[in-house]
Parts: C-alpha cells; structure tokens; sequence
C-alpha cells in the first residue's frame, strides 16, 4: 500500500479548545441547525456587565456570522452602563432596554429577524458556563434562559456541623 493509499483521520478540534475556557474569557456560542424552534439561537459569556465594553466583540463575531446586527435589546438591571447606542466599525448599533431580568440578548438583523442568546453572567465558573451554553444551542432547547441559569448554577457550599 502507497502512503499516499493511507486514510488520513479526520480533522478533529485540538482538546485544548475544551479545556482553555477560563474566568475573563468571552465566549459566543450559537446554534448549527437551520431550524429556528428553539427558544434560544445561542449563548454568550462576556467578561464584563460593562456594556459598551463587551457589546462591540460580540457584534463583530454576530456580523461575521449572521450578517449586519443594527440592534441589540438587553435586560438593563443586568449590565452597569446603558447607552443607547455603540459604534462598531462605523456602524451604528441602536441598544434597546428593557427590565426584564431575563438573561438574554436579543439580536435584530435586518428590520425584523431576531436571534435571543442566553447571557452567562461573567462570574460564573468555567464548568457551569459551559454546561449553560451547552444548553443553550442544544435544538431541542425549550428552557428559558433564566432556567437555564438555574439549573447549572453550583449550589452553594455550606458548612454542616459535625455530628455529636
């Protein structure tokens, strides 16, 4: 047999790129399915609640993916500043606010297409985190996002006094 006969494996993600998820990182996960059922399209980790810090990366990644985002809807009790509008590369992105406590983004491309990310807030722990986005772009999803939060959040621990 010709080592040019030889099957090559297929191309699989370094183990890295399961193990390098870390505090401070911002991460965007989203669906890979065309169907739109679900509840939620995606996820995403920011590092920050500083809006106009973090809102930025995530509209280039969006824009990327699903072409321009020309607005971006967030829970306001969930983020420390609240403008009404970034600029990413030249383009003017309207930020709508709402008291919701929802723990979502909502994404509008176009005039009426919308996408809803799951938003993991920034201190949570790498495991939980991914285990939420998990969820998240899962397709049959029907949890909302706060529930979603919920579920994956550590319990507490405490401390049991020692039996007598």
């Amino acid at each position: 047999m010709a080592e040019s006969d030889t099957p090559t494996p297929p191309q699989l993600l370094p183990d890295e790129i399961h193990r390098a998820v870390n505090p401070g990182t911002a991460l965007l996960r989203l669906r890979t399915t065309h169907s739109r059922e679900g509840v939620l399209d995606g996820a995403w980790w920011p590092r920050s609640r500083a809006v106009g810090t973090e809102l930025p990366a995530l509209v280039r990644a969006l824009t990327t993916h699903l072409g321009p985002v020309t607005r971006v809807g967030r829970d306001t009790d969930a983020w420390e500043e609240v403008p009404a509008r970034v600029v990413v590369d030249d383009r003017v992105v309207h930020l709508d606010s709402f008291p919701v406590g929802d723990a979502t983004v909502l994404i509008t491309r176009g005039d009426t297409d919308h996408f809803a990310l799951l938003v993991v807030p920034p201190d949570t722990t790498p495991d939980a985190a991914r285990d939420a986005m998990a969820r998240a772009v899962d397709a049959r999803n029907v949890t909302r996002a706060a529930e979603i939060l919920v579920a994956t959040h550590p319990e507490p621990v405490t401390h049991r006094p020692e039996p007598a």
